[in-house]
C-alpha cells in the first residue's frame, strides 16, 4: 500500500474524530525513520492545542484503526500541534496566513530565487504575494515546494 493510499485512508478516519472535536486537521505524515515508521496527525484549534486534546484524538483515532486497520506495517501513532512554524499545505491555511510572517520555496527560481521569507501580503489561489526586505514577490502558487509560518525574532 503507497504512502499516499495510507494518509488518505487515515485523513478518512481522523476527519470526523476532528470535526466532532471542534479542531482542524492540518496535515497526516506516514513516514519511516530508521526502522519504526510514523503515522503523524497534526491538529490545531483557535488558542492552541493541548496535550488533552492530543490524547482523546489519539485514543479516538487509535480505536479506529484497529477497527479498520488501513497499515499493515507495525507503527508508532503521534497526534501533535503542527507548532509555532506550522506547514502551508491547504488553500484556507495561506489565507489564514495573510498579514503573518512565511517561509516559502519554489520548485524553480522565481525573481532568481528558491526561497523567500517575509510578510505574506496577498493570496488568491493562484498567486503569493510575498514582501521580502523592501521587494515584493509575486509566486505562483503551483511553484511553491513547501511553506511554513516563520518565527520574526
Amino acid at each position: 500500500m503507497s504512502k499516499q493510499t495510507i494518509k488518505s485512508a487515515v485523513e478518512q478516519l481522523v476527519q470526523p474524530i476532528v470535526d466532532a472535536a471542534g479542531f482542524e486537521l492540518v496535515d497526516v505524515e506516514y513516514v519511516k525513520e530508521g526502522n519504526n515508521r510514523f503515522l503523524r496527525v497534526y491538529i490545531d484549534k483557535e488558542g492552541g492545542i493541548d496535550i488533552e486534546d492530543c490524547s482523546r484524538v489519539s485514543e479516538a483515532l487509535s480505536g479506529k484503526l484497529d477497527e479498520v486497520d488501513p497499515i499493515p506495517d507495525a507503527y508508532i501513532l503521534e497526534v501533535s500541534s503542527p507548532g509555532a512554524e506550522r506547514p502551508l499545505k491547504k488553500a484556507q491555511d495561506y489565507h489564514k496566513a495573510v498579514g503573518k510572517n512565511v517561509w516559502v520555496t519554489t520548485y524553480e527560481p522565481v525573481d532568481g530565487m528558491k526561497e523567500f521569507e517575509g510578510e505574506l501580503l496577498q493570496f488568491d489561489e493562484i498567486n503569493l504575494v510575498i514582501l521580502a526586505g523592501k521587494k515584493q514577490h509575486v509566486i505562483p502558487f503551483d511553484k511553491i515546494a513547501g511553506a511554513r509560518l516563520a518565527i520574526v525574532l
